[in-house]
């Protein structure tokens, strides 16, 4: 039985047989290619550069989902991809210092990541990711969002230098990583972990679901498993509708 109480396992919400239809992730991201892999999506990546500059004034939210859409329909239009396109971008905002929020892509630079590292220590930020899946035949749609409250611990700053200086902050956004276990940066989170890793898998499911697609492996018991984080949010996750905006 599906402890998520959702349908995500019945027989009929396995993919049909489709000659040709593959599964893309328009990402090169590391961490979204686990998470993938977490939860047995057969999946081909597909590299797709975008431009991720913000606009002035954009929130973190419409940012996102900016990107997200951008990088779906990047493939769609590069690749001539024939199947099912999932894309995603996840960006960190941050109100703690500024009389406006913040949008924490990823850092240009180490100083740009101890910068950031700085302004994000002892408080809470929200972290948004965006999903955009296309289905090609046919041309729809559909789009998600996940949001997460993120406490940060009062990490030191010699804390922040001996980070950065592994390399590690370089390519994430907000310049840190959740899992990463040397530096921990953060202590209490109550929602979705794979959010903060920069792909929320029960956010995905639910919206696969609608396209009668599901995952081999149960997506909450699986999540839960690989990342050691007990999750609090995911049976409410999955009893909502996809494609509304909503937070967790």
């Amino acid at each position: 039985m599906n402890q998520s109480g959702s349908v995500l396992e019945s027989p009929d919400m396995r993919p049909p047989d489709r000659v040709g239809f593959k599964i893309y992730l328009a990402s090169n991201s590391p961490r979204r290619k686990e998470l993938l892999s977490i939860i047995g999506l057969d999946y081909l990546p597909l590299a797709v550069p975008v431009d991720e500059a913000s606009f002035v004034n954009e929130a973190g939210v419409e940012y996102v989902k900016r990107i997200a859409n951008a990088k779906a329909q990047a493939a769609v239009r590069q690749f001539e991809a024939d199947g099912l396109i999932i894309a995603a971008d996840t960006v960190v905002v941050d109100r703690s210092h500024a009389k406006k929020p913040e949008i924490f892509g990823k850092p240009a630079d180490a100083k740009q990541a101890i910068e950031m590292l700085h302004s994000l220590r002892g408080h809470i930020h929200k972290v948004f990711t965006a999903i955009t899946i296309v289905n090609t035949r046919g041309g729809k749609i559909l789009s998600d969002l996940c949001t997460t409250n993120v406490p940060m611990r009062n990490y030191s700053y010699d804390e922040i230098d001996q980070y950065v200086a592994s390399g590690d902050p370089l390519d994430k956004a907000g310049a840190y990583a959740i899992q990463h276990a040397g530096f921990h940066p953060v202590e209490k989170l109550t929602g979705c972990f794979a959010n903060v890793m920069g792909l929320p898998l029960c956010h995905l499911a639910r919206s696969l679901s609608r396209l009668s697609i599901a995952p081999s492996k149960n997506v909450p018991l699986a999540c839960q498993a690989a990342l050691g984080y007990a999750c609090s949010t995911y049976q409410r996750i999955l009893k909502r509708q996809a494609f509304e905006l909503v937070s967790n």
